[in-house]
Order: C-alpha cells, then sequence, then structure tokens
C-alpha cells in the first residue's frame, strides 16, 4: 500500500519507519522539504532510505492511505496545505490530539465534550475517509505493542466508514494490536481524545511513557 504519513516528529518517524518495514511503500509529507532534509530528520533519513520525503500535497497526492500526524494544532492546516483533492476518496488515519500547551503541562485540550479533532477534520475534508486511532498511546507502542508484555493492550478505532475502519484494522494487527476496539462513528473519538488528560497524569506518575491501558472484559 501506498502510504503518506504527514508530520516529521517521532509520531510520524515511528509510523513511517514500521509501515516501510513491512512492505509499504511510504512517503514523508513536510512543509519544507529542504529545511527537513538539512535539520536533525537528515540522520533519521540515512538510517530509513526506502522512507521517501516530500511535501505535504506531493506525499497525500500519490497515496492511498494518508496518516495524520502532525501536532494537533496544527492539523487542519496541514492537510489543507496537503489539499482537499489530493485526500478525496482516501483512508486519513488520524493520530493527532488536540492539545494546548500555552499555559504549561500538563496541557488542556483544544476540543472536547461535544465535538472532536477527528470530527473537525471530517467536516473540513467531507470527501476524506477518517478514521481516528493510536491517539491513546506513545509513538513505539503504537507500532510495536509487544514491548508490553504479551501487547494485549487496547486499542481503539472510531470512524462512519466501515471499509476505512477495516483496513485500519488491518494496519493494526500487522503492527501487532490483538485487542482492536471498534467504538462506533467518528463521533467516538470525542471519548478517545478525552483519555489523553488522564494519559498525561498517568505518564507523570509512572515517569515512563511505555504504558496503556487495557479492557478487561
Amino acid at each position: 500500500m501506498r502510504i503518506a504519513v504527514l508530520g516529521t516528529g517521532s509520531v510520524g518517524r515511528a509510523v513511517a519507519a514500521r509501515t516501510a518495514e513491512l512492505g509499504h511503500q511510504v512517503t514523508i509529507g513536510t512543509r519544507d522539504v529542504t529545511a527537513v532534509r538539512a535539520g536533525e530528520h537528515a540522520h533519521w533519513a540515512a538510517q530509513h532510505p526506502e522512507v521517501g520525503l516530500a511535501t505535504l500535497a506531493d506525499a497525500a497526492s500519490g497515496a492511498e492511505l494518508v496518516v495524520n500526524a502532525t501536532n494537533g494544532n496544527g492539523s487542519l492546516p496541514a492537510l489543507t496545505t496537503a489539499s482537499a483533492p489530493n485526500l478525496a476518496g482516501k483512508v486519513l488515519l488520524d493520530i493527532a490530539n488536540p492539545l494546548d500547551f500555552s499555559a504549561g503541562f500538563p496541557p488542556t485540550l483544544t476540543v472536547h465534550n461535544t465535538d472532536s479533532l477527528a470530527e473537525r477534520i471530517q467536516r473540513e475534508f467531507p470527501q476524506a475517509k477518517v478514521v481516528k486511532s493510536l491517539n491513546t498511546m506513545t509513538a513505539e507502542l503504537m507500532v510495536h505493542p509487544r514491548r508490553l508484555a504479551d501487547g494485549a493492550h487496547s486499542v481503539f478505532v472510531s470512524g462512519d466508514d466501515a471499509e476505512a475502519k477495516r483496513i485500519v484494522t488491518g494496519l493494526l494487527i500487522s503492527f501487532g494490536h490483538s485487542d482492536v476496539i471498534d467504538l462506533g462513528d467518528l463521533s467516538t473519538a470525542r471519548g478517545t481524545e478525552m483519555l489523553l488528560p488522564l494519559w498525561l497524569r498517568l505518564y507523570g506518575r509512572l515517569d515512563t511513557a511505555d504504558f496503556n491501558i487495557k479492557v478487561v472484559r
């Protein structure tokens, strides 16, 4: 599958490296290719020559699946730069969280209760097939869940398109996730985004990001 990963941070790099390792054709999308090539990304890119680098629009245009791994506050502008026609008809896996660090740590949520970042993305790009997932754990656990015990902790998917959720679920299983819970339509992403305040406080208390939630039933 041709995959565009929008965002060059730790989440974007983790997803790009893992999907490429699994045999997908992967391109990372960024606003400024020249600046990224000259920065700290250069060392990572040298270790992952199989992963391409392109502008947001070029990466999205050639992809079958687009991953939004940008900063939550910059997701809508980044996706606008990627261009609606380049997202139309495609699965858009949204991993971002609407975190506001303006008042320090822990951050607050800029969207909550009656809306979610995922829903805002879907409204802005109605022809994309938005699926929310992987936003409730740290980057390395997203793509290597077996770092924890047997990897049987829980990951959630939310979305309005059943086929898009099936594709994302297949990708999650290929990462090693064994407990994928379909929460329902995209409005259920409000719940997973609102898990972040709890996650952040657990992170502060445990002093590690190597943990996740397991739904026992």
